[in-house]
């Protein structure tokens, strides 16, 4: 195992800033309270608001609105565990998500790449896929494969299959996947219990993980919870992660996009822990500012370089295992 669990001790396992005091996690976590029960989450897809509602929720159908109590909040961030172990293929790859451990995997998921043979910037195809899977699998600074690229040279209907074949083919690492809904979600959870041995091994030692976002502000689209629902019934850990905009999507500043980013994150992990009590989850973020000039999500800036020291701050806070995108 690359980082295997350890007992007892506090570690840091990477340099980090100290972003918040506790009183002012505090803070952000009882505007995000205040939030989910009183402003509410946009929820499109039936099932969600089915699950919501059986779970104590305030569901008003007439407009998808869902508001979210304090102590429902509280049990599901409870019922989340604070580790989570993602594994590979290769079962020596395996890493451990949790606390201040620090792991690395590459972004996703272009929709063009650089042809390493022409130089031209051409459409993603199936064959990238595999072959950054590959690279990726060969780079012991990269612990985890995120699905780098889509592939326009398949049916849009099946492209996870097609993402995931390539994956499996040619990556021992541990897989982060970005299904839509729950066809692609199954598609992909389907190929990998074949690939381990079965549904009962895969929800044992899950070799990939579910990155689905909100779309902000304050929504949870249908895409997004049949992808998280999927991963929640099949013990696959979800990654739930906002992609909030400080001054577009969210408020321009950046403790009110925190509280916005924090509401779609737990109003995502929610849904998880109702779907399946105890399922694994990341708390995760894709969140920065917002360029007003360019009209574009900006990256390797000041305001997303404290974003990203403010989400494990907040992860470590509600005790689950953290993602930030960007670093």
């Amino acid at each position: 195992m690359i980082r295997g669990q350890v007992a007892g001790g506090l570690r840091k396992a990477g340099l980090g800033i100290e972003m918040f005091t506790q009183d002012e996690l505090n803070d952000i976590h009882w505007a995000t309270v205040e939030v989910l029960e009183k402003t509410g989450l946009w929820v499109e897809d039936e099932e969600a608001l089915d699950l919501y509602a059986d779970g104590g929720c305030r569901v008003d159908r007439a407009s998808h609105k869902v508001y979210i109590p304090e102590y429902v909040l509280e049990e599901c961030i409870r019922s989340a565990p604070s580790t989570v172990v993602l594994y590979g293929r290769d079962q020596d790859k395996a890493v451990v998500c949790e606390g201040w451990r620090v792991n690395w995997t590459n972004f996703a998921e272009g929709v063009k790449t650089v042809d390493p043979y022409t130089g031209e910037l051409r459409p993603s195809i199936k064959k990238d896929v595999g072959d950054i899977a590959k690279l990726v699998d060969w780079c012991d600074s990269i612990d985890i494969y995120t699905i780098a690229t889509t592939a326009t040279d398949v049916p849009p209907d099946a492209a996870e299959a097609h993402l995931i074949e390539e994956t499996l083919i040619n990556c021992t690492k541990p897989i982060c996947g970005l299904p839509l809904g729950h066809h692609g979600a199954d598609l992909m959870i389907d190929a990998c219990a074949l690939v381990v041995g079965g549904h009962d091994k895969l929800r044992e030692k899950p070799i990939i993980e579910y990155l689905s976002c909100p779309v902000s502000p304050l929504k949870l689209m249908g895409e997004f919870t049949g992808c998280i629902i999927s991963a929640a019934r099949a013990g696959v850990p979800a990654n739930v992660l906002s992609m909030a905009m400080a001054g577009g999507s969210s408020p321009v500043t950046l403790a009110g996009t925190l509280v916005t980013h924090n509401a779609e994150v737990l109003g995502g992990i929610v849904l998880a822990q109702l779907a399946e009590k105890g399922c694994p989850c990341i708390y995760g973020s894709s969140t920065t500012a917002f360029d007003l000039r360019r009209a574009a999500a900006t990256v390797g800036t000041p305001e997303c370089a404290l974003i990203n020291s403010a989400v494990p701050a907040l992860g470590r806070y509600y005790g689950l295992p953290s993602y930030v995108a960007g670093s």
